[in-house]
């Protein structure tokens, strides 16, 4: 049994500190992966918050032949699927809903030194299904089975967004001076 399964059984036997812990561990992460959808800090960081309190409601739901963190991600892409959809029906009189205001806070959340920024910008200029593969495998370490799971594509759709996604973004960082090993 890893950690993940054992703070979540803690967690279904009344242990509210084995939860907090499961939040701390995938809180930044998970804000990360919504705000590639949504492309706001602060509406990704409510999703988030969204997915610990459906975890918290719906404690029993969770299948443990799944890893946590897939399980995380998955409910994430659906929260960040509805908020979009909504977003789409109500026109806000605010154009910029997808504002990119908070883009340097979420990088100094999750990534510490220079390194990991001008990766993340590198990331960033993938189109959005090869950065969302790159992030999950390489980043967040995701067998692909959990990825082909989280964005809902084929083993074969998913090599191969991660194969096309770090030929890119070798090419990106090599031309910026840079060298990716992934």
């Amino acid at each position: 049994m890893n950690e993940d399964e054992t703070l979540y059984k803690e967690f279904l036997e009344g242990n509210q500190k084995a939860f907090e812990k499961l939040i701390d561990k995938y809180a930044e992460r998970l804000i990360y992966f919504i705000e590639s959808y949504v492309k706001n800090f602060d509406i990704a960081e409510d999703l988030a918050q969204d997915v610990f309190v459906y975890i918290l409601i719906n404690k029993n739901k969770y299948n443990f032949k799944y890893s946590l963190k897939t399980y995380l991600f998955t409910i994430g892409k659906c929260r960040a699927f509805n908020y979009l959809k909504k977003a789409k029906r109500v026109i806000s009189l605010e154009k910029d809903i997808y504002s990119n205001d908070k883009e340097n806070d979420i990088e100094e959340i999750i990534f510490k030194n220079e390194r990991n920024r001008k990766l993340r910008d590198a990331i960033n200029c993938l189109n959005s299904s090869q950065s969302r593969a790159i992030f999950l495998a390489d980043i967040e370490e995701l067998p692909y089975k959990d990825i082909c799971q989280i964005l809902d594509m084929s083993m074969s759709k998913v090599k191969s967004l991660i194969f096309r996604g770090r030929r890119n973004l070798k090419g990106i960082l090599l031309k910026e001076g840079e060298f990716y090993n992934g």
